[in-house]
């Protein structure tokens, strides 16, 4: 599978700065090299180890403020996508961190050692539940890539230049309703046609493509379609669930004891760190995006020692208690735009059922203006899915290098030539 041009990120947090890439050169510069021939990495080794606490707070305390759009852009697309360019800032920093602590046999088989073994083969157990999820994201993604469509054909219907006709006006209607059925609950499944399709399709990942095939023939109507499409995109059995995933990936995540830390050169707590990181990261994608059996009551506890444990627990806390509010109740996501999405249409198709053509002044003004809230949510998602499709394909592209390079690494420590 090449690798993803990630040039087209959004590119967050300009503020924060470097990288620890280049402050770990920069700060290490002026310490002995002699200090990285001992397991535990001397005060180099501490340095980093400080400097990448301190720069997962800062991505983190940055997302919690919702970055340079402020508070409320939390669970926008453009929020979701910070995350994730955050994520990827920190596993690549953490990729670092145990390559630079493996530099000869002796820190190779620190890391074989208990209980760091244990402490990574826990996070990459971790790391292979969350490829699911990524599969499960990108779903999702093409889920939000049909309703705009549905959007796009209202929009068109409604944006004539002309006085609006009765043809437009139940055109409009049509793809209103189509998009209201494609935006039930996940979690109701078809009753017909769709188990050959979903095993023809069960296995598809990044990187696969795979030819569809036609769709069935004698459907019921609007109905029929959103369940054979919900079967066509999903690439999980039906017995998959989001939840069970984020139960496994959280189960038994806590932080690590002091002698654990003392014992593994203080190596536990970036394997802790970026474990969080993780679990939180697709915590936040399964309540922002449309999943099969979401579910958000895993909440593993955070110390408050951490740097970035304050700003990460208050942005949990913010979303569960948006995922509890009556109007977001069985939706299909608590992204911003689905929630827009969702009122503003559902306000657009009560407008056009009870309106009588021709329009009046009063009328006129008020569908632009519902048409100018939809036509805002559909740019937002044309303007941000693709990118947001490359992000979690890198996200999922990232974690399998990582595993693997780091696994290698293991091997070769029980193995030495």
């Amino acid at each position: 599978m090449p690798a993803t041009d990630f040039q087209g990120s959004s590119v967050p947090f300009a503020s924060i700065g470097r990288s620890i890439l280049s402050i770990r050169r920069d700060s290490v510069h002026g310490v002995d090299g002699h200090h990285h021939d001992s397991p535990a990495g001397g005060a180099s080794h501490d340095l980093e180890l400080e400097v990448f606490q301190k720069h997962v707070s800062d991505l983190f305390h940055d997302l919690s403020s919702g970055g340079a759009g402020g508070g409320d852009d939390l669970l926008s697309l453009a929020w979701v996508r910070n995350l994730l360019d955050s994520f990827l800032i920190c596993q690549e920093e953490f990729r670092v961190i145990l390559f630079s602590c493996s530099k000869g046999q002796q820190q190779q088989a620190h890391l074989a050692r208990p209980p760091l073994d244990r402490f990574l083969s826990d996070f990459f157990d971790r790391a292979v539940k969350a490829l699911d999820l990524c599969n499960a994201i990108r779903d999702g993604v093409d889920q939000l890539r049909l309703w705009r469509q549905h959007l796009e054909i209202a929009l068109e219907a409604l944006h004539g230049g002309q006085p609006l006709g009765e043809g437009q006006v139940r055109r409009a209607q049509k793809a209103l309703a189509d998009l209201s059925i494609l935006m039930l609950d996940e979690k109701e499944t078809p009753s017909s046609g769709g188990s050959s399709i979903l095993l023809y399709h069960r296995n598809r990942s990044f990187g696969r493509s795979v030819k569809e095939p036609p769709p069935q023939r004698g459907g019921g109507g609007s109905a029929a379609s959103a369940a054979h499409f919900r079967y066509l995109t999903w690439s999980v059995s039906r017995s998959w669930s989001a939840a069970r995933q984020l139960q496994g990936i959280g189960n038994n995540l806590y932080a690590p004891r002091g002698n654990e830390v003392s014992s593994t050169g203080g190596l536990a707590v970036p394997v802790y760190t970026m474990s969080s990181v993780l679990f939180f990261v697709m915590w936040s994608l399964v309540a922002a995006l449309p999943c099969q059996d979401r579910g958000l009551q895993t909440h593993p506890s955070v110390p408050r020692s951490f740097m970035w444990a304050a700003p990460m627990t208050s942005m949990h806390e913010k979303i569960f208690e948006e995922s509890k509010k009556k109007e977001r109740k069985n939706t299909s996501g608590l992204l911003k735009e689905i929630y827009q999405m969702e009122k503003s249409s559902r306000h657009l198709t009560e407008f056009l059922d009870t309106v009588e053509l021709p329009l009046s002044e009063e009328q006129e003004v008020e569908l632009n203006q519902e048409v100018q809230e939809l036509a805002e949510v559909c740019n937002a998602m044309k303007e941000n899915l693709d990118p947001l499709e490359r992000q979690v394909r890198e996200v999922f592209l990232r974690i399998v290098r990582s595993r693997t390079e780091i696994l290698e690494l293991l091997n070769k420590s029980h193995n030495p030539e």
